[in-house]
C-alpha cells in the first residue's frame, strides 16, 4: 500500500511541531565537521525522530534513509528519504526558506514528495501524477514554465563557493548568460521551479535526502531533474534542473566541460 497526501501531512505536522518552535530561538547548534562548518540543531534531530517514528508505525515494512539518524532498509521496494531540515544554515540565521523535506521511493526510483516551509505555511506535494502547491493564498497544481532560453533564465544555486576544480568555471559561464542569479535558498529554489517563478537551478556536492522529495516535485510539474551526465538524480551529487527539456539541454551542453 501506498501512503496518501493526508499521511505526508501528518508527517510533516510532526515535524513542523518540533521545527517552528525552535526557529529564531537561538537555539544551540553542533557542527557535524571537523573542518569546515556542516550545523546540526536540536530541531533537526527531534523532527527526523517525529517523522521515523510515525512511518515506523504505519508503514513496518517500509526503509528509511535520513540525514541525522541511522539508515533503515534502504534495499527494500519502498523507501522513505528524510531531510528533516533541509537549510540548516538558513534555520539558525532565521532565514525562512529552510524546509522539511519528505520522499518516497519504489524501487529506487523518487516517486513522491513534500517539502514543507512552516513559517511561511507553504507546502509543495508530488502525488505520483502531479505536483500541488498549499499555502496563505490557498491551493493549486503547479506546473513549471518555458522561459525559452538561458538568456531569459532565472538561476539559483546554494553558493558558488560549494564548486570544486572545473565545476566553478562552467556555472560562471550559466552564470552570465542567465537574465538573473539568485544564491543560498536551499530547497525552497526547487520548489520555486516546480510553481514556475524560476527557471533553473543548480547544484553540487547533494546528498540523497537533499533531492529525494524534490525530484517527483519537478518532474511531475513538467521540469527536468537530472545529475550533469544526465543521469537519474536519486544518489544526489552534481544536480542540474530546469523548467522545460530545452533550457535543460542548454544548460547541459555547456556544463558537459566540467
Amino acid at each position: 500500500m501506498l501512503p496518501d497526501r493526508a499521511f505526508f501531512d501528518r508527517l510533516a505536522d510532526a515535524a513542523k511541531a518540533e521545527t517552528l518552535p525552535r526557529f529564531r530561538t537561538g537555539l544551540d547548534v553542533v557542527n557535524k565537521e571537523k573542518t569546515g562548518f556542516d550545523p546540526v540543531t536540536e530541531g533537526d534531530r527531534a523532527a527526523e525522530l517525529a517523522i521515523r517514528k510515525l512511518i515506523m508505525t504505519e508503514f513496518p515494512d517500509h526503509g528509511i534513509l535520513g540525514e541525522e539518524h541511522d539508515d533503515v532498509g534502504t534495499d527494500r521496494d519502498h523507501v522513505w528519504v528524510v531531510d528533516p531540515i533541509d537549510g540548516t544554515r538558513a534555520f539558525i540565521s532565521g532565514v525562512p526558506v529552510w524546509g522539511t523535506l519528505i520522499g518516497f521511493r519504489e524501487h529506487g526510483r523518487s516517486i513522491m514528495g513534500l517539502m514543507d516551509q512552516p513559517f511561511t505555511g507553504e507546502r509543495y506535494f508530488a502525488d505520483g501524477k502531479a505536483s500541488w502547491y498549499s499555502g496563505p493564498d490557498g491551493e493549486r497544481q503547479i506546473r513549471t514554465r518555458d522561459c525559452g532560453s538561458l538568456d531569459n533564465a532565472i538561476l539559483f544555486t546554494t553558493s558558488p563557493h560549494l564548486f570544486q576544480g572545473a565545476e566553478i568555471d562552467v556555472y560562471r559561464a550559466i552564470e552570465r548568460r542567465v537574465r538573473l542569479f539568485r544564491y543560498g535558498i536551499d530547497c525552497y529554489a526547487y520548489a520555486l521551479l516546480a510553481a514556475g517563478h524560476v527557471d533553473l537551478v543548480i547544484e553540487t556536492v547533494l546528498k540523497p535526502y537533499d533531492v529525494g522529495a524534490l525530484i517527483p516535485l519537478i518532474e511531475q510539474a513538467g521540469g527536468v531533474i537530472t545529475t550533469w551526465d544526465g543521469g537519474r538524480p536519486e544518489a544526489g551529487g552534481s544536480i542540474i534542473a530546469a523548467g522545460s527539456a530545452a533550457v535543460h539541454a542548454e544548460a547541459m551542453r555547456m556544463l558537459s566541460g566540467a
